[in-house]
């Protein structure tokens, strides 16, 4: 529970203030484009970030990481909540950024310390299971927020979510890596070791085939204030509408993979999500070519099956790609998660807003992603059995 609320950090962060858009739009006097760098500003951080997080905990420990990670992200989020100008909410929103990734980042690192194979994936999707419930719960949680208070006290639940996880931390994390197993902290040590991940062929293509899985998901969120107010013509309190089919399809799926961990292969589980995710995301470039007013059910059941697919792989992915450095797993964590971020920082910062909402260009852009990210695991597969001894 604790590891899954670390995580829930990040989405929180990225999408309880979407509802908010158009009231910080109107307070700074800004266009569509400017608004969505507030999550460009928290997302590239987030990603550059996570290349220290990791090797940070395999020199210091996991415990005290997360602690101090979790004071800079309350005094950000305090930032944000008393921001005079756009500027200086961007400046509190990039520190939330270089904070917030610990979260995440470590978890992943613990649950490899305590467990091995079938146990691993077990915990990861439970992980995944309880994690899903933020991104779904937060836009429809700070659009009452911000129907009730303002815009500014949505950022105001962050400073709360900021001390309350401080207190659960360091009421409940143990500490899973012993000082024997640490790395010393050197600066050029953890480069060192950050590149050498870097530098695996097999990493880098599972890791770039999980950042366009996900991408293909979090584009959507990216979009979800066009998609929500514009396309769909909804309220500020109305996100659900998006955010139920793609997380109960996130939810759904952790529960199927966690019952099916050590039943069947990972190879054939990875090789189900990818089908799904490609079948999903072409029928709904064909419906929203085809039809001038497509079915909401059916816009909300093909997301659903998108995301059911992509977090049937994610997990999976993950855990392979930390097998692959058994003696630095939070380095090779955080380079993880800066390929992944990344490619979703680019898409939900950049490419989310000009696409403007249209569905039409989102599921062609989430077919593109998938049947890369499928091309990549099977290349990067072939790889990793090439350079085994």
């Amino acid at each position: 529970m604790l590891l899954a609320t670390l995580s829930m950090v990040s989405p929180l962060s990225i999408d309880t203030f979407f509802p908010s858009f158009p009231a910080i739009a109107e307070y700074y006097h800004l266009t569509d484009w400017q608004v969505q760098q507030i999550i460009t500003a928290y997302l590239i951080p987030f990603s550059c970030f996570t290349l220290v997080h990791g090797p940070l905990s395999d020199a210091l420990g996991r415990r005290p990481v997360v602690i101090a990670g979790l004071l800079v992200y309350t005094a950000a989020s305090i930032g944000c909540v008393f921001a005079p100008t756009f500027g200086v909410l961007l400046l509190a929103r990039a520190v939330q950024g270089m904070a917030a990734g610990i979260g995440p980042t470590v978890a992943r690192a613990v649950v490899r310390d305590l467990y091995e194979g079938p146990n691993a994936q077990r915990l990861m999707s439970a992980m995944m299971m309880i994690f899903s419930v933020a991104p779904a719960a937060a836009p429809v949680i700070g659009g009452w927020i911000h129907v009730t208070l303002g815009w500014r006290s949505v950022f105001g639940m962050m400073v709360m979510l900021g001390v309350a996880l401080g207190v659960f931390t360091y009421l409940a994390l143990p500490e899973t890596h012993p000082k024997e197993k640490r790395s010393e902290l050197h600066l050029g040590d953890l480069a060192r070791a950050s590149a050498r991940i870097a530098r695996s062929g097999p990493f880098m293509l599972l890791a770039f085939s999980a950042a366009l899985c996900f991408g293909a998901v979090l584009t959507f969120i990216g979009a979800a204030p066009a998609i929500v107010m514009k396309t769909w013509g909804l309220s500020e309190t109305q996100f659900h509408h998006l955010f139920i089919p793609i997380i109960g399809g996130f939810m759904v799926s952790s529960f199927v993979s966690n019952r099916t961990a050590g039943r069947i292969p990972r190879s054939r589980q990875l090789g189900i999500g990818f089908v799904l995710m490609i079948v999903a995301s072409a029928l709904a470039t064909l419906l929203e070519y085809f039809a001038s007013a497509p079915p909401r059910l059916a816009e909300q059941v093909l997301l659903f099956v998108l995301a059911f697919g992509a977090q049937f792989v994610f997990p999976i992915l993950a855990l392979e790609m930390l097998d692959l450095f058994p003696s630095a797993r939070g380095a090779a964590a955080s380079v993880q998660s800066f390929i992944a971020l990344g490619i979703c920082s680019l898409e939900m910062g950049f490419l989310s807003p000009v696409l403007e909402g249209s569905l039409l260009r989102l599921n062609g852009l989430a077919l593109i992603g998938s049947a890369a990210a499928l091309a990549l695991w099977r290349v990067g597969v072939r790889s990793a059995v090439q350079s085994r001894p």
